[in-house]
């Protein structure tokens, strides 16, 4: 299934979310290995957008450490309440930052980077780690991504 990926890209932002997610509905439950799941999920979102960086930090203790991911190299481990991902996962919510450089402690892991979403990945009431989203573009992200990268993280079914 992953060779007939169709990257849709003379639509809007709805327009790519809406042909990619049918495409992750026939490709992620088939697979229960999450790791898998949560590198073709990073692939699919990178082929489609054409972002900067798309990957998971996962809980591990008391910090987030790298999982899956696609784009350049990147920090290895975050503690939790520092930079976007470690405030993500402590307060068990979206963040949608437009500047990166605005951001109060905010961790350059590149400094390519520009404009950030970050959604908490939760597994029974839990936030068991994070997927993050970078752009080289200022502005990047708004509620139509949150809407749709949280339809996208409901297809992994990650249980920790």
């Amino acid at each position: 299934m992953a060779e007939d990926l169709i990257i849709e890209r003379n639509a809007g932002k709805a327009g790519q979310y809406e042909s990619l997610l049918p495409q992750l509905q026939a490709l992620l439950p088939g697979e229960t290995d999450p790791v898998a799941n949560m590198g073709n999920l990073c692939a699919a979102l990178k082929e489609q957008f054409g972002w900067l960086w798309v990957g998971f930090y996962l809980v591990k203790g008391d910090e987030l450490v790298l999982g899956p991911f696609q784009g350049p190299v990147a920090c290895t481990r975050i503690r939790k309440g520092k930079g976007v991902c470690g405030t993500a996962w402590a307060e068990a919510r979206t963040l949608i930052v437009p500047d990166v450089e605005a951001f109060p402690g905010h961790i350059a892991c590149s400094s390519l980077s520009r404009s950030e979403i970050v959604l908490p990945l939760v597994s029974e009431g839990q936030v068991v780690g994070v997927l993050d989203v970078d752009s080289v573009d200022l502005n990047s992200f708004d509620s139509t991504d949150e809407k749709y990268l949280t339809k996208a993280l409901t297809l992994l079914n990650y249980a920790g």
